[in-house]
């Protein structure tokens, strides 16, 4: 059951790398879950990340990992039994806007893959030290844009980013372009609006434009 610090990268890689574009989820309602599942995956995004802000988190992810063709993950990962519980659900892999030990001990142990944040180079080593070479670079923007992730990216070139946080299509292309970037997390592909009036057809269309991002 347990997993080492560099098998969870080579998991998380291998999931980053099905598409440009990670959708990032914030799913009020369960009813929802599964038909948006099946338009993200029908659309080319395949790996979602269900962010545990909200109460039918766990249920959402329950619903969406019985999606064929989808690979489910939780995100907004805090706490050991944040990890614990996304698990159970059926979450097969996990994201975290940062790092603790605890953390990552407790991931290790109960063998969930997770793709740890860093925003600055001292974070990125000290995760590559422990052996995590697959990073989520968050908050992206916030952080200084492609610009900070290229320049770390000199003198780290063996980490890979999933870079996440005010990612939209205007400045996706400038994450993907890099050399160090498998695939870049973004809400947009999933709108609230469109959730809400179960507008698919109009998802499953944002989800291919996605797919098709830095493939040009």
């Amino acid at each position: 059951m347990r997993i080492t610090p560099q098998d969870a990268s080579l998991r998380t890689c291998e999931i980053c790398a099905l598409a440009p574009v990670m959708p990032v989820l914030v799913v009020e309602d369960i009813a929802h879950a599964r038909p948006l599942a099946e338009a993200l995956v029908a659309g080319g995004l395949p790996a979602l990340e269900v962010t545990l802000r909200t109460g039918a988190a766990l249920d959402v992810i329950r619903e969406m990992a019985q999606v064929k063709g989808g690979i489910v993950g939780a995100g907004t990962l805090i706490t050991p039994k944040d990890a614990e519980a996304a698990k159970e659900a059926g979450a097969k892999f996990g994201v975290s806007p940062g790092a603790t030990d605890y953390l990552l001990d407790a991931c290790e142990s109960i063998g969930l893959p997770l793709l740890p944040g860093a925003a600055t180079a001292t974070e990125a080593m000290r995760l590559l030290a422990r052996g995590y070479g697959m990073l989520k670079f968050f908050p992206a923007e916030a952080s200084g844009g492609a610009l900070a992730l290229k320049a770390i990216g000199a003198p780290l070139p063996q980490i890979s980013f999933c870079p996440t946080g005010g990612i939209t299509p205007a400045n996706a292309e400038s994450y993907l372009s890099l050399g160090n970037v498998v695939c870049a997390g973004g809400s947009w592909v999933a709108p609230d609006d469109l959730i809400k009036t179960r507008n698919w057809y109009a998802i499953e269309k944002l989800a291919r434009e996605a797919s098709e991002l830095g493939r040009g």
